[in-house]
């Protein structure tokens, strides 16, 4: 899941996107409302998390513009507003959903899990079983299999074969998964993605089963039962 998450508070900021991390999910982070528009009208997410009093650009202005702009990624609102009225006003300012503050990070996930599988980036595709041959992976219970062979895999590990099974077949490039796996761009002649392409190769390649993991020599990886 790739999160947008509108957040002034530099530590609830911090706190939002360690969790997620831990969660296998990425979160772009915007420190108001301004940006968080911009990168929203100019990026696909799934969700956008989103608090409510913001200096410049507040949360509600901003799901305004969205909305008006025709974007409709799922939101949910955080808020230290609580009244009935406040979260009325949210939720018809554009919300989804509203959260309020404080609250318990494993309340936040299962909302913003929930509510992400309403997101027009995800919904018209979403899968709860990903598969290739006898390589299975459930995004739902985040299982992997392969022959009926239960495969432990990492976060960073469960992120990239979900986006390989996702496009199968497909020549997937270094670029490709540094910003849709790890969400940024640094060099990408730096042997991070080969060190876990390597790591996931040899869980999933059994030695008494095709390989489906390639590399492409000069232009990246696929995942396929054709060489």
């Amino acid at each position: 899941m790739k999160i947008l998450l509108v957040e002034d508070n530099q530590e609830q900021a911090s706190y939002i996107r360690q969790g997620m991390a831990e969660s296998g999910h990425h979160t772009d982070h915007a420190e108001d409302g301004h940006i968080g528009l911009v990168m929203a009208l100019n990026g696909e997410y799934d969700l956008i998390i989103t608090d409510r009093m913001m200096p410049r650009t507040d949360g509600l202005q901003m799901l305004r513009a969205l909305r008006a702009a025709g974007n409709q990624t799922p939101t949910l609102i955080l808020s230290a507003l609580d009244s009935v009225d406040d979260r009325v006003e949210g939720l018809r300012g554009g919300g989804d959903d509203y959260l309020i503050k404080p609250f318990a990070f494993s309340e936040l996930l299962a909302r913003a899990e929930i509510l992400a599988r309403r997101s027009p980036v995800t919904t018209q595709a979403f899968q709860e079983i990903l598969q290739l041959a006898d390589l299975q992976l459930n995004r739902l219970n985040r299982e992997v299999s392969r022959a009926a062979h239960v495969i432990q895999l990492n976060n960073r590990e469960f992120q990239i074969l979900e986006y390989f099974l996702s496009h199968p077949e497909r020549v997937i490039t270094r670029t490709m998964l540094l910003e849709q796996v790890w969400g940024y761009n640094f060099d990408p002649q730096t042997n991070v993605i080969d060190v876990h392409i390597g790591r996931l190769r040899k869980k999933i390649d059994l030695p008494d089963s095709p390989p489906l993991l390639h590399t492409i020599r000069g232009a990246g990886y696929k995942l396929s039962t054709r060489p």
